[in-house]
C-alpha cells in the first residue's frame, strides 16, 4: 500500500512540476497610462467608501515609478508608503504580494523572500495588466490585508470597464 502511495504521490509531483514548468512567464507590455491609473484609483476609491476603508491606492509602471498617488481622508500615514511600496512588488515581481505573503507564511524556502529589496509580503498589490502583458502594478493599504486586496482587485476591475 505504501508503494502505491508513493507512486501516486510522484506522479503527481511530475504532474504540478510539469504544469509550472509550461506556465508561461509574464512579460512586460507598454506602461500603464496616467489615464488608466486615474481610472482604476476611482474603481478602488469608489470600493473604499463603499464600505468606510480609509485607503491610500498606488499605480506605479513596470519599472516601478509612480504614475498616480491618492490618499483619502483619515488613511494612517504608514499607509502611504506602504500602499506604494506594494504596488512596487507587483510589479517588478510579476505577481500579486498575496503570493509572498503567502510563501513566506509557508516558512522553509519561503522566507528567502525576507532577504529580497523591495518586498512587500502583504496583500494588496497586484500587477496591471493590459493586453496580457504586464503595465505596471497597483497597491493599496489602509485596513487589513484582505481590504486592501479587495480594493486592489476593484481597482483592476474598473480599468475593465
Amino acid at each position: 500500500m505504501n508503494v502505491r502511495r508513493m507512486a501516486v504521490m510522484a506522479a503527481a509531483t511530475m504532474l504540478c512540476a510539469t504544469a509550472f514548468a509550461q506556465a508561461p512567464i509574464p512579460q512586460y507590455g507598454p506602461n500603464v497610462t496616467l489615464e488608466q491609473a486615474k481610472k482604476m484609483a476611482a474603481a478602488g476609491e469608489a470600493e473604499a467608501r463603499k464600505n468606510g476603508w480609509p485607503m491610500a491606492i498606488s499605480i506605479v509602471d513596470t519599472a516601478g515609478q509612480l504614475v498616480y498617488f491618492q490618499r483619502m481622508d483619515d488613511t494612517q500615514t504608514a499607509s502611504v508608503d506602504i500602499a506604494s511600496d506594494k504596488a512596487v512588488t507587483a510589479a517588478m515581481f510579476k505577481r500579486p504580494t498575496k503570493a509572498l505573503q503567502d510563501a513566506i507564511a509557508g516558512g522553509g524556502a519561503g522566507l528567502r523572500l525576507l532577504t529580497a529589496r523591495r518586498v512587500t509580503a502583504l496583500e494588496g498589490g497586484l500587477p496591471i495588466y493590459i493586453g496580457g502583458k504586464i503595465a505596471g502594478g497597483i497597491g493599496v493599504s489602509g485596513g487589513t490585508s484582505e481590504q486592501d486586496g479587495q480594493v486592489a482587485k476593484a481597482g483592476l476591475d474598473g480599468l475593465a470597464k
